[in-house]
């Protein structure tokens, strides 16, 4: 049975990661907050602190290393882009160092905010071109953790699912204000391509099993625009879909400027698997699912 540390577990796919390899492997989830009552081991730490990560990684000795620590609040890492270069990549860089130094797997998670943005379907191969503060952090810990482990495994990833404070991903903020009744603005001309949680870790775990390494796309088979998004999850749930207004990023007077076209190919990642990701449209299905089976209040109780 392998081994794996989760860092960052407290997040939405951290806790959602732990949780599923819970099912079939063993799990230590580490997070700055404290996690309470989790069928896997918990440890607090702030692994910002010198030397955190090495210490942490050689007591433990896992298998596997998958860093979902980060600052993805694009707003807050261009308000303050110090605090957001030392955990999106000078952090990175010492996780795979560590790992390096003891011959231990790491997959690192990244973003498909590494490109501007302007014709999309973007390869591993394009060359990144960020627009903004964090997209730039994610391209410099990609860096970082490729030159201190080339065995890494690094995911650009786009996603969604339900957390442990109910409001960390675009489906929740949308669930939330459709559900009480409140219009919202979907943007237009934001185009991306979101994988359900759930997906995102089977395709991880089978990422795994498959020894890859490298830079590979881990998002949905299918691209949308975040208006369309929020009507098919309108659909779905059974919400007034007269909620959601079109609109353009540009007039929701955002701190940091966003690309509007990050669709991504996934044929690198269809190649090794033998199978293409998921669409959006069956994640969105798994996600009512989940808020069928009470999933969301279920996980809450792990939140000290």
């Amino acid at each position: 049975m392998k081994k794996y540390l989760i860092l960052g577990a407290g997040g939405l796919l951290g806790i959602n990661l732990s949780l599923q390899l819970t099912e079939t492997a063993d799990v230590v989830g580490c997070d700055i907050r404290s996690l309470k009552g989790t069928p896997f081991r918990f440890i607090k730490s702030d692994l910002s602190q010198p030397g955190e990560v090495g210490r942490l990684i050689e007591v433990e000795k896992p298998d596997v290393v998958i860093n979902c620590a980060a600052v993805a609040n694009v707003d807050a890492c261009e308000k303050d882009p110090e605090m957001a270069f030392q955990l999106n990549a000078d952090l990175p860089g010492e996780m795979a160092q560590a790992t390096s130094k003891s011959g231990i797997k790491l997959i690192h998670i990244s973003t498909d905010a590494v490109f501007n943005g302007r014709r999309g379907n973007y390869t591993e191969n394009d060359e990144p071109n960020p627009i903004n503060i964090y997209g730039r952090t994610k391209v410099a810990g990609e860096q970082a953790v490729a030159a201190g482990n080339p065995d890494t495994l690094i995911a650009r990833v786009n996603f969604f699912g339900w957390s442990l404070e109910g409001e960390r991903s675009l489906a929740e903020w949308i669930f939330n204000n459709l559900s009480a009744g409140k219009q919202i603005r979907g943007f237009t001309d934001v185009m991306f391509c979101p994988l359900h949680v759930q997906a995102l870790g089977e395709l991880l775990q089978q990422m795994v099993e498959r020894g890859l390494s490298g830079l590979y796309h881990v998002v949905s088979s299918e691209c949308m625009s975040k208006y369309d998004f929020a009507c098919r999850l309108a659909g779905i749930f059974g919400f007034d879909p007269g909620l959601i207004q079109p609109s353009s990023w540009k007039s929701a007077g955002l701190a940091a400027p966003r690309s509007t076209n990050l669709s991504l190919s996934v044929e690198k990642l269809t190649l090794a698997l033998g199978r293409q990701p998921p669409a959006v449209v069956e994640g969105l299905k798994a996600f009512y699912r989940q808020y069928q089976q009470d999933y969301p209040h279920q996980i809450r109780i792990y939140f000290a």
